[in-house]
């Protein structure tokens, strides 16, 4: 993999990055994400890219945008060519490497998903490629017990099992636990660290993993940097845009990066659909996230029950309307910036007491909200999901598959399995894998109706 930089990237490195190379504070004039936008607009509207900021005619340029960004300003910024060549040696010796948003090899997941609000600048170290494999996002608190640990490695096991990504912030707890689980069954992993690349890069076990294929790690901060809140809180909808679900296994409510990471992607991104732990221990916070519009995780126990987890989710990325040799004046024209398709969850509803995988001691009964002293308003959405539930017990009486069942009632399949999938998690219904995978009715309820009178002349089945 080439670690030679474009003169774009160069250029925009130069006006964002703090090329931190052993001092401990960065410059206080670089361009801010939003200051680098509005630049970016006005090189389009001049069809220029950053690089000609370097060119001969930069006077011209930097003079035309002088009500944009103080041209003063820009040529310090512009001048620090030393600094930025002492910090390519340093990320070279490491093994990272950096693209720009005006790079035709910058994440498509991020260019499509996040549009003009993806990081100008993208480190890394690893395989790149795995960036555009999608996969499950796991995210959640960094204080947990040992209890939710082990139940988060065995969703990252379960991953690496299906051959999906996972995709997590690699912060302490639920993070990690996540990404080892995959990593340690030979899985592959995409982390999204808020601090520490160059630390991590470093690192010898993920030295030979990232040597390996198996494991990519990004920031879009620089590599030497420390932690930041806010840049923790801001690296989350990365997480989320390179993935195709995600789940939320422990949260606090109204705080911290995981609450505000998934309720931003509920309520304003939609990037992907988001499901919360269903089993274990209870959790405020994921009861609210799904009085918010997130999903009960639907507890897959194999390969193919994962799989079918991540299939819940529509399709949320949008065809790239971008030649294949991108300019920054085609990358960054705010004309093509429209939202994404949002992903429309079905209606909140109460979690089961189903036992967690791997740790059958702990359950979990979140707790319906508290009802109001005044009826509330019925959502159509409830309206439509009973008339659903309804219309799949009739069709339950055996037996049937996901093929069967889209027949019989003559909705898609993508639909279908958000249902089924909520019915799993209520204990309405069951999922088995006797000749395949098949959905029925609990087996109580399949007793009682072939005892009936009529059962029998329906079933076609003797006494």
């Amino acid at each position: 993999m080439s670690n030679v930089l474009s003169n774009n990237t160069q250029a925009i490195l130069l006006l964002t990055a703090p090329l931190i190379t052993g001092r401990s504070e960065p410059t206080r004039e670089l361009l801010t994400p939003s200051e680098y936008k509005r630049l970016a607009r006005h090189l389009h509207q001049l069809s220029k890219e950053p690089a000609d900021l370097l060119s001969s005619d930069a006077d011209e340029i930097l003079r035309q945008g002088q009500a944009v960004v103080d041209a003063a300003r820009l040529k310090r910024l512009l001048g620090r060519g030393f600094a930025l060549s002492q910090a390519i040696d340093r990320w070279q010796a490491r093994g990272i490497w950096v693209v720009s948003r005006a790079d035709s090899n910058y994440p498509q997941r991020l260019r499509d998903r996040l549009r003009e609000d993806r990081p100008a600048v993208l480190y890394g170290c690893g395989e790149r490629t795995i960036l555009e494999r999608g996969g499950l996002a796991v995210v959640g608190s960094r204080d947990v017990d040992e209890a939710l640990v082990e139940y988060t490695e065995s969703i990252g096991r379960l991953t690496a099992k299906a051959r999906k990504t996972l995709v997590s912030g690699g912060a302490r707890g639920i993070d990690q636990a996540a990404m080892r689980g995959a990593l340690e069954a030979g899985g592959m992993v995409s982390g999204v660290l808020a601090d520490g690349l160059e630390k991590s890069a470093m690192n010898r076990d993920h030295r030979r993993l990232l040597m390996d294929g198996q494991l990519v790690l990004v920031s879009p901060y620089d590599p030497g940097a420390g932690f930041n809140v806010g840049n923790a809180m801001q690296r989350n909808k990365l997480i989320y845009a390179l993935a195709d679900a995600a789940l939320v296994v422990n949260s606090d409510v109204e705080k911290g990066g995981t609450w505000a990471g998934a309720v931003e992607q509920l309520g304003k991104l939609k990037f992907v659909p988001v499901f919360v732990r269903s089993t274990g221990s209870a959790s405020t916070g994921l009861t609210a996230l799904l009085n918010k519009g997130a999903f009960p995780w639907p507890n897959p126990d194999d390969a193919d029950g994962l799989v079918e987890a991540l299939a819940f989710a529509p399709s949320t990325t949008r065809a790239s309307a971008l030649p294949s040799q991108l300019t920054l004046a085609a990358d960054d024209d705010p004309s093509t910036d429209a939202p994404p398709s949002p992903v429309v969850p079905p209606a909140p509803v109460l979690l089961s007491t189903t036992p967690m995988p791997e740790s059958p001691e702990v359950e979990m009964a979140v707790a319906a909200p508290a009802a109001s002293s005044l009826p509330a308003e019925r959502d159509p959405a409830d309206d439509l999901y009973d008339a659903a539930k309804q219309a799949i017990l009739s069709v339950l009486k055996a037996p049937k598959t996901i093929g069967e069942l889209v027949d019989a009632l003559r909705i898609t399949e993508g639909q279908l399995k958000l249902w089924l999938g909520t019915l799993v998690a209520e204990g309405t219904i069951r999922k088995t894998r006797r000749k395949g995978v098949l959905y029925e009715l609990p087996t109580a309820d399949l007793i009682d109706f072939c005892s009936s009178p009529d059962a029998t002349h329906r079933s076609g089945t003797k006494t």
